[in-house]
């Protein structure tokens, strides 16, 4: 390689969900790895500034309203008071353990990390900058450089335009919010900043909430959001938003009927997210993107480039660290040798909001009518009644000549410890009648997958 140079039988590029877990994957059958990212921590956006702090805010927002919710049980808490430090503290606590134990596995696999941003020079080398610029040469790579949050046209996150990065680190807790998104990421941080006292009102530009679920799941949570947030205004954007010393003024734009606010103390920009491939060299490399930069790979998640392959938001599909991290072990295994492919049939999909919505394969949306749909209401269960959790339910599809299991999905406190169950059902291709006849436990949330599955033939124990 010469001056400054170094070869890696495998090198990685990223280091969150699909990146780490295809290097540790890669590791254990027994290739050399090596792993360039320009983030000095491990973990990706999923553990750094997503998935893991969002949900421990969650946790600390659930705490609260069950709290609030247990006088209509005779038991009074009182206002809880928020120790915000102490709830930041927390939050980063749990982070930082979490990326103290990758560190570990890191250092226990043998893998060689690297600090700085790579970039491809050719078909099979990258020159990394960063404290000390260096080229990297390979046998193979994968690109797993993760997804940044999508800006409003001509506005960049500021002090008081937060994109969901800066919305986690829970600066204050500001009286006026604007949610601009109706997706998980807005919801689930508005109910946050709700909970903890913020007066939240959310703009969507579509006509519902969560347009990629099936509306049934979505009407409880649509529900739930009214009684909490100050204003939901549907068919509504944002034409453009002034930050000042004071707050942020914003200009309102579409159909729907506008807040009758444009004064916010912060917003919050929640509208989607854009792979990671800009400035990555994928052309010099002969790596074919969509249109919209997105790496396009096959089955077994190989690239144009026979040398490279990709996994995680930067290939797009559900943009999930779940569904990266299998797309990662895949692109491991197939680099070793071994039989591999991307073919799953369900990824499972959960919006931890209150109540929470869970789904996997087929939508009703995605169906025509000859798709058997069976839903078994949460106020037949003994355990969500002992919860009060009524309102939810527990749906199937199912194929209506054989029963086969097409898709599952679920409205209610704890649908993310339910859904596996479905996923698991499509994948072992089960029928009703399988999950009808498995045992679940009385009283609990899981029978009403079971009892959902009864009502294929008709009629379930309890409805």
């Amino acid at each position: 390689m010469g001056e400054n140079g170094s070869h890696a039988q495998l090198l990685v590029i990223g280091a969150g969900p699909a990146g780490y877990a295809a290097a540790f994957r890669a590791a254990d059958l027994g290739l050399d790895v090596t792993v360039v990212s320009d983030e000095e921590r491990v973990g990706g956006v999923c553990l750094l500034r997503g998935c893991i702090p969002s949900k421990t805010l969650l946790s600390a927002a659930e705490l609260i309203g069950t709290a609030r919710e247990a006088g209509e049980h005779g038991i009074s808490f009182g206002e809880p008071e928020i120790d915000l430090d102490r709830l930041r503290g927390w939050k980063d606590e749990v982070v930082d353990g979490l990326v103290e134990g990758l560190d570990g596995i890191f250092e226990k696999r043998g893998i060689r990390r690297v600090w700085g941003r790579a970039r491809c020079t050719g078909e099979t080398e990258v020159e990394v900058e960063g404290d000390e610029s260096q080229h990297i040469g390979f046998d193979n790579a994968i690109v797993a450089t993760g997804s940044s949050p999508v800006s409003l046209p001509d506005v960049e996150p500021g002090d008081r335009i937060m994109d969901s990065a800066r919305a986690l680190e829970l600066a204050d807790v500001p009286e006026r919010l604007l949610v601009v998104g109706g997706g998980y990421v807005g919801l689930e941080m508005g109910m946050v900043y709700a909970t903890l006292g913020s007066r939240v009102t959310l703009v969507e530009m579509m006509d519902r909430l969560m347009v990629n679920a099936d509306p049934d799941l979505v009407e409880p949570l649509a529900g739930r959001v009214e009684e909490l947030f100050e204003g939901v205004h549907l068919q509504v954007g944002v034409e453009g938003l002034e930050e000042s010393e004071d707050g942020v003024e914003v200009r309102f734009s579409g159909e729907g009927e506008p807040p009758s606010e444009t004064s916010f103390d912060r917003v919050l920009v929640a509208i989607g997210r854009r792979p990671n491939t800009a400035d990555l060299g994928l052309d010099a490399a002969d790596v074919e993107m969509d249109d919209n930069g997105f790496v396009v790979v096959g089955d077994t998640r190989r690239t144009s480039n026979a040398r490279i392959y990709a996994a995680g938001d930067v290939t797009g599909g559900m943009m999930l660290a779940h569904e990266g991290m299998r797309e990662g072990k895949v692109a491991a295994e197939s680099i070793a040798g071994e039989p591999a492919a991307f073919d799953v049939r369900a990824i499972p999909a959960v919006v931890y909001t209150d109540p929470q919505i869970a789904w996997c394969g087929l939508t009703e949306q995605e169906v025509d009518d000859e798709v058997k749909v069976v839903r078994f209401p949460w106020s037949a269960s003994g355990r969500a009644r002992s919860m009060g959790a009524t309102t939810g339910f527990t749906k199937l599809l199912l194929e209506p000549e054989t029963g086969r299991v097409l898709g599952m999905g679920a409205v209610g406190r704890h649908a993310e410890a339910l859904i596996s169950e479905g996923v698991l059902a499509m994948e072992m291709g089960a029928v009703a009648d399988d999950l009808a006849l498995t045992v679940h436990p009385h009283p609990t949330l899981s029978e009403t997958i079971g009892e959902a599955a009864e009502l294929l033939h008709g009629s379930a124990t309890h409805l």
